[in-house]
């Protein structure tokens, strides 16, 4: 019979190897984040402080607290089985989450917390850990919990996590080039907790209290990436699919055209978000977002899609069957949903496809005779000037024909050099960026009185003919007033 041999891990090594588990700050933050929202936490801060001889990134919550032996049951390493089926509003799995978020960016993790009004506090430091080789935390006494900062914000239940030393967050920088980095990072990780925790921040998730994140006294604004306050978003049937006794739900959208947003709104949305890269399934679970932008290769991701959204809802009782990780930022549906968001794809692709070309058909639609024409023929799409657009063919008509054929030849140079690829890509990154030339008042008359003489060359004015065309060419949208200004001095001429 083989014998057994206990061989526990060197606790210096495998504490080093789970710094490198891949998470970025936004990620251990949210990790930590996790914890207070399952301690019924509603107001979480975090603290940056960069100043001083020993910076720090801390954590300050309103949630239950713990005692001395829940604090030091948390601080170990595997604390909970994840297997065991944790409480349904419980954002946690494996028991690493705290530990292995937190040495990710710091090499000394200091937790207090109060419960009842009585404070404790316990501290993992990598140092003690590779010098000694062993698991060793320290339980610190109350003038020690009394040197940190914001620890008098902990009044009778919370939890203050602090890390310092923080080589991994500083990439070893120093001075104003540390301080920039940190910065950034910063930035980042209030788009991310606005758009990971965005159901709990609005207080969408009746399953739990409404929270409220700042960082560094700056409140976290919730991002929902579904743009349901916008009436032009579709929300398609919410379906359901049962596996061993859970349920999942699968809500598809199909967002606005960036036409239909706000001037706010698309400043919003642009600031956090791609279109093209954020098409896709958002895994939640217990409302806390996991993971997004993802068709788990049942369709590749492209123009036709991009506005195409699935939230994805189920309990953290399915854990196994959508194989978290610890970071909590990857997920996997099991066969069946797979099987029915491929289903549902094709009809919320098909309504993607429409909004845009709704949107792209006024383009050809606006006059009788349009400045561009789109033809399609053999799987072949090209677009080229209208030579019987008005201003086309007023301008034509007044050459002689030496001019009219090198004018026709400079047409057909012009729309044979249409750079798509260039278009296409500004336009998926940047549509609202994409337009006209900005022009004065006074360059906006001049521009107007030469169309006039283009169109009316013998002197004559017709003013629908006039705004029509002025439309078609879209040279001079959203100036509507000295438009009609113009034409108003014609008419009075």
């Amino acid at each position: 019979m083989a014998k057994t041999l206990q061989l526990p891990p060197s606790a210096s090594s495998l504490s080093e190897s789970m710094r490198d588990l891949g998470y970025s700050l936004e990620s251990a933050v949210a990790d930590i984040i996790d914890n207070s929202i399952t301690a019924n936490a509603t107001q979480i801060d975090i603290y940056c402080v960069l100043a001083g001889d020993n910076p720090f990134l801390s954590i300050l919550d309103n949630g239950y607290g713990m005692d001395r032996g829940e604090l030091i049951r948390a601080m170990k390493h595997g604390s909970v089985n994840p297997k065991v089926r944790r409480e349904p509003d419980d954002l946690g799995r494996f028991g690493l989450g705290l530990k292995t978020a937190s040495f990710s960016q710091c090499r000394q993790l200091t937790v207090i917390s109060a419960k009842s009004g009585e404070r404790v506090a316990a501290q993992w430091d990598l140092n003690l850990v590779d010098e000694k080789d062993d698991w060793l935390i320290n339980i610190l006494n109350q003038n020690e919990i009394n040197d940190f900062e914001y620890v008098n914000e902990l009044l009778k239940d919370g939890t203050l996590v602090v890390w310092q030393n923080l080589d991994r967050l500083f990439e070893d920088l120093s001075g104003k080039a540390r301080d920039e980095t940190v910065n950034q990072k910063l930035a980042v990780l209030e788009r991310h907790l606005s758009l990971v925790f965005h159901r709990y921040l609005s207080g969408e998730y009746k399953a739990s209290s409404k929270i409220r994140i700042s960082i560094n006294g700056h409140e976290v604004v919730p991002f929902d990436p579904f743009c349901r306050t916008n009436k032009a978003t579709q929300v398609l049937p919410e379906e359901k699919i049962r596996i061993d006794g859970d349920t999942v739900k699968i809500q598809p959208f199909v967002l606005p055209h960036h036409s239909k947003l706000s001037a706010s709104e698309y400043d919003f949305y642009q600031d956090r978000s791609d279109f093209i890269s954020n098409q896709g399934a958002y895994i939640y679970r217990n409302g806390r977002l996991m993971a997004w932008g993802d068709w788990f290769r049942l369709i590749p991701k492209g123009e036709a899609t991009k506005l195409a959204r699935v939230q994805i809802d189920f309990p953290n009782s399915m854990d196994e069957n959508w194989t978290i990780d610890i970071k909590k930022s990857r997920a996997r549906p099991p066969r069946p949903v797979r099987e029915r968001i491929k289903q549902i794809i094709n009809q919320i692709t098909s309504r993607s496809t429409r909004v845009h070309r709704k949107r792209g058909q006024k383009l050809f639609n606006e006059t009788k005779a349009p400045i561009w024409e789109r033809y399609a023929e053999k799987g072949s799409i090209q677009y080229e000037v209208n030579n019987d657009h008005p201003l086309v063919s007023a301008f034509s008509e007044q050459l002689n024909n030496e001019d009219r054929e090198q004018f026709a030849a400079l047409i057909k140079s012009i729309t044979a050099s249409i750079p798509y690829e260039m278009i296409y890509s500004d336009y998926s990154t940047e549509p609202q960026n994409i337009g006209a030339q900005a022009y004065d008042e006074d360059e906006i008359t001049d521009q107007l009185r030469l169309i006039q003489k283009t169109l009316f060359p013998d002197g004559s004015f017709n003013a629908e003919i006039f705004k029509d065309v002025i439309s078609s060419t879209r040279l001079f949208e959203g100036r509507d007033e000295i438009i009609e200004g113009f034409i108003k001095g014609q008419d009075n001429d």
